[in-house]
């Protein structure tokens, strides 16, 4: 595989024997991917950048009131979130955050910063308790959280486990001090994605993507 842009390299280091990996074949025109992507630019700066900023990209609702983020307006959030994660909390890529919440415009925008900053993204079900987040941190080695405040409890309790779990931040609560909202208020609305390498060194190789 091509050197990584992940500076931590947990991820690689933990992938099974080339052997035991399937085999990916890259033939079609649509699939001949470039070395380098990451794919927040692909999914969301692209769009943005082609015009579409202005379009509708994700709706939900917080505190029972309707939420609505146009591309251009989501693309901010990723990238405030992205800024939290490098200025305030320290991510590098290659970092695992454990991101723990409903389906919603924020989790949208948290998963979308967490890949543009360079950190593997580790989606959980909102319904698992303590017992069954522990073992995942661990395994990871997840080291950053972005966590619903509503379902905050359980993720408390691993991290008081967990040393590994150094930055934990809370979302779609009150937007008090200490919120990833009160975080992302202090950061700018632009961020420059980590330039990803996708582990892709030819059509027929076994590889690994996202790395």
């Amino acid at each position: 595989m091509a050197p990584s842009a992940h500076v931590d390299t947990f991820a690689r280091d933990h992938l099974p024997p080339p052997e035991a990996l399937p085999l990916f074949l890259f033939d079609g025109p649509g699939l001949q991917l470039p070395e380098r992507l990451n794919v927040a630019t692909e999914l969301l700066d692209r769009a943005v950048a082609q015009g579409q900023g202005d379009r509708l990209c994700v709706q939900g609702e917080l505190n029972g009131q309707p939420l609505r983020w146009t591309y251009a307006e989501l693309q901010a959030q990723a990238n405030r979130i992205a800024r939290v994660l490098v200025d305030e909390q320290g991510l590098v890529p290659g970092n695992r955050v454990l991101l723990r919440g409903a389906n919603s415009p924020m989790m949208a925008a948290c998963w979308f910063g967490v890949i543009k900053a360079g950190g593997i993204a580790v989606g959980t079900m909102p319904l698992l308790r303590e017992r069954e987040l522990q073992p995942i941190v661990v395994k990871a080695q997840v080291s950053h959280a972005l966590c619903d405040a509503r379902l905050a409890d359980a993720l408390h309790e691993v991290q008081a486990q967990c040393p590994t779990l150094r930055q934990l931040m809370l979302f779609n609560g009150d937007g008090a001090a200490g919120s990833l909202e009160a975080a992302m208020d202090r950061q700018a609305p632009q961020f420059d994605s980590v330039d990803t390498e996708i582990g892709r060194a030819s059509c027929r190789e076994r590889v690994s993507l996202n790395v």
